[in-house]
Parts: C-alpha cells; sequence; structure tokens
C-alpha cells in the first residue's frame, strides 16, 4: 500500500483558525456548561449518581481547556493534551463509566469545539470560513488522537483493576481454605466471593498432573445448582462448595436437618465428577459457617490420600476408616505388620494369593462362593486358603473384631502401598 501524503497545511487556512480559537479560551467556563449539558441530555451514564457532576464540570473545562489550547500552539501542547486525556481515561475505567460513553463524550467535545469555530469564524470573518474547511481534517485527526489514548488508557487500567480484583479473589480464596482469614474480615469476604458467612460448606480437591489437561472436564460436570468457587494452586485444584446457604435450602430444594445436611449435594457431586487418567479427587466432609472452610479443606486432602490415580473420586464420609488410617501413617504401618506381618513376609506370589483372597471373601460378604467366582476357583479353594490364613495371623475369621482388625491391616496396606506410588 501507498503511504498517505497530506497536502501541505494552507497557512491562510490556519491564521483563521488561531484567531477563532484564542476568544474560544476566554469562552471556557460556557462551552463547559453546553459540553456537561449535552452530556447529561445524550448519554445516560453521565446522568448516573455515581457521576459527581462538579467533577464533571472540572474534568470537561480541563480537557477543553488542553484541547483548545493545542489549537493554539500544538508543539508546546501536544504532550500535556495527551496526558489529560489519558488520566482521563484511567479515572473513568476506575469508577466504572461504560468506554463506549466515554469516547462519545470526546467526539461530542470535538463538534463543540468544531461548531464554536464555525460560529466565531462565520460572525466575525465571515470570508475566511471557506478556508476553515482545510483545517477541518487536522481537527478530527486531533479528536481521533485523543480517543485512541483515552482507550489505551481505559483498556490499561481496566486490565490492572481486573488482575487486582482476580488477586484479591484469589488471596481471599487461599486464606479460607487455609484456614487464616481473620475474622474482621469475614463480611467483606463473604461479599467479594458471593459466599454467605453462615452456609454449609465442603472442599473438593482435584489432583495428580492429568488435572490441567482435563479441568474443564471436570468443571463442566458439576451437577446444575451447585456452587463451586475453583482456587487452582501448583499442586491441585480445589472447589469450595455451597452445600446450604443457611437459610435452609441446600441446593436449591429444602435442606435436610443436622448431619444430613447438604449429604445429597455431596454425593451428587461425587457421582457427577469423572474419574479421569492421572487425576485423583477427594471430597470432604461438611462444614458449617465459611471460618470452617480450613477444616473442610483438610478433610478433602484426607479423602485425597485414599484415592488412586483414575479412580472414582473418593468422599471422606464413605471411607472414614481409611480416613483414620491415611491420618497417621505410622500407625496404619504398624497396624498392618502387626497384624499382617506373616503374611507379609512370604514369597511374593503366595502372599499375593492370600491377601486377594482375603480381600474378595471381605468384598463379597463372607461369601466363599462368590468369592471363588470372583477368583475363578472352588469355594473350598477360598476355605482352604483362608484356614491357612488364620494358622499364619493368628486370628480368627469367626471373630466379628478379629475380622475388623483384619480388614482395617488390608486397607492400610493397601493406602500404605499407593502412598509410595502417589504423593499428595
Amino acid at each position: 500500500m501507498h503511504p498517505v501524503v497530506r497536502p501541505p497545511v494552507n497557512a491562510e487556512a490556519v491564521a483563521v483558525l488561531h484567531r477563532a480559537a484564542r476568544p474560544l479560551m476566554d469562552e471556557l467556563p460556557r462551552l463547559t456548561d453546553r459540553m456537561v449539558a449535552l452530556l447529561r441530555r445524550e448519554e445516560p451514564a453521565y446522568r448516573a449518581a455515581s457521576v459527581d457532576q462538579d467533577e464533571l464540570w472540572h474534568e470537561v473545562h480541563r480537557s477543553l481547556r488542553h484541547n483548545v489550547g493545542s489549537l493554539l500552539r500544538p508543539r508546546e501542547l501536544r504532550d500535556a493534551a495527551r496526558r489529560c486525556s489519558w488520566q482521563i481515561g484511567a479515572e473513568r475505567a476506575e469508577q466504572g463509566l461504560p468506554l463506549d460513553a466515554l469516547l462519545r463524550a470526546f467526539r461530542l467535545g470535538g463538534a463543540v469545539v468544531w461548531q464554536a469555530l464555525v460560529d466565531r469564524v462565520t460572525r466575525c470573518d465571515p470570508d475566511g470560513a471557506r478556508l476553515l474547511v482545510h483545517v477541518a481534517s487536522e481537527v478530527w485527526d486531533f479528536v481521533d488522537e485523543h480517543c485512541a489514548v483515552v482507550t489505551e488508557a481505559y483498556r490499561q487500567t481496566e486490565r490492572r483493576l481486573t488482575w487486582r480484583r482476580e488477586n484479591r479473589r484469589r488471596l481471599m480464596a487461599e486464606a479460607l481454605l487455609e484456614g487464616t482469614m481473620r475474622v474482621a474480615d469475614l463480611s467483606e469476604v463473604s461479599e467479594t466471593l458471593g459466599l454467605p458467612e453462615r452456609g454449609r460448606y465442603a472442599v473438593v480437591v482435584v489432583a495428580g498432573p492429568g488435572r490441567e489437561a482435563h479441568r474443564a472436564t471436570i468443571r463442566s460436570r458439576v451437577p446444575t445448582g451447585t456452587r463451586v468457587l475453583w482456587h487452582t494452586r501448583s499442586d491441585a485444584d480445589l472447589g469450595i462448595v455451597l452445600l446450604d446457604d443457611g437459610s435452609g435450602r441446600a441446593d436449591g430444594k429444602a435442606g435436610g436437618d443436622g448431619g444430613d445436611r447438604g449429604a445429597a449435594p455431596l454425593a451428587a457431586l461425587a457421582a457427577a465428577l469423572p474419574a479421569l487418567p492421572g487425576t485423583r479427587t477427594g471430597i470432604g466432609s461438611a462444614v458449617d459457617g465459611l471460618t470452617a472452610v480450613g477444616d473442610a479443606r483438610r478433610f478433602a486432602e484426607t479423602a485425597l490420600r485414599s484415592a488412586a490415580p483414575g479412580s472414582e473420586p473418593v468422599l471422606l464420609d464413605e471411607h472414614l476408616p481409611a480416613a483414620l488410617l491415611v491420618s497417621s501413617p505410622d500407625l496404619a504401618s504398624a497396624l498392618a505388620e502387626r497384624v499382617l506381618g506373616p503374611v507379609l513376609r512370604l514369597e511374593s506370589g503366595d502372599r499375593d494369593l492370600l491377601l486377594d483372597t482375603l480381600t474378595a471373601w471381605l468384598e463379597c460378604d463372607g461369601s466363599a462362593r462368590r468369592a471363588g467366582g470372583r477368583l475363578f476357583c472352588h469355594r473350598n479353594t477360598v476355605l482352604n486358603r483362608l484356614r491357612r490364613f488364620e494358622q499364619l495371623t493368628g486370628r480368627s475369621l469367626g471373630r466379628p473384631h478379629e475380622v475388623a482388625e483384619l480388614s482395617l491391616a488390608l486397607t492400610a496396606r493397601r493406602l500404605l502401598h499407593a502412598s509410595t506410588r502417589t504423593a499428595v
């Protein structure tokens, strides 16, 4: 493309412009009144209660003074005029005035100045009126330039404010999850994050190297009506789940009482969240009040320790025995060794055969026939293996408290084995 070549500036036209512009400097208060009246009539945004009218008058007056002055001394005042427009764009962005309204105001200001110039030349120098058209493009180029300045200032300020708001929300969410939020800040945090102070909450934690790739899928699977405020950390995504807003309504429906409040939404959340390759998901128990979200986060992290990569989400309330074990790894290790030690010291093939048989028998509610079907062997084979297990461990599968101890020991071994492969 060929560059646009501007015709040389007509010196006579510039002289006419200057003769018309000089008196306008003395008429700035009148022009400002006119401009403010037009703004209030033409732009609803400038009629809003949030716009201070005295401040608006001084803003318009300052802008007109710089702009008319730039017509007379463009080289001297150009930078000052640009700084003035930049300041107006930044301030109006901070106040939330719409950018479109601000740009229309600048163009309206350009029209007011141009009309004042034309009126003065027509009235005082009729012969020069025909020359004024030669500088019209210069005047409107000036208006376009300042619209561009205002736009850039507005957008830069808007980006800065957006980052500040998002960072503030992030810090508030982090303080809630860590349990470090000050009670004095509770009301502000509640309002900013849109989370009621007396609500009932739980926390969901999604961890693992696959979570970034699946983040959108995970968040889109949250049941309709369940409010989740997500917070991203370097090692996990945490969601603060509002189960009940404190008014007795949970998940958009009448809430239950006592410990059952929020149980249905939690179960629905656990059922809806997908099991995705590389991810682990833990959902903690419900807590009352925004100040207890830190406890809910710890519950969720406890549930997470019981989750294997790619497995279904672990709901803490449904895995409390496992939660007790992972909360105290040393005791879990001691339990596994004390109860299963003789079996664990067998050759790997023999060891795994006995452990898998006991696990299948427990999962089949003590039915040797069903366990045999799962293990592809006869029920008598299952019974023989279980008798050997009893002989090695010195525990009887006919005593309920010893069965419970064996079940916990198996769970402890599984969790400890998994923890060596996956760090929380």
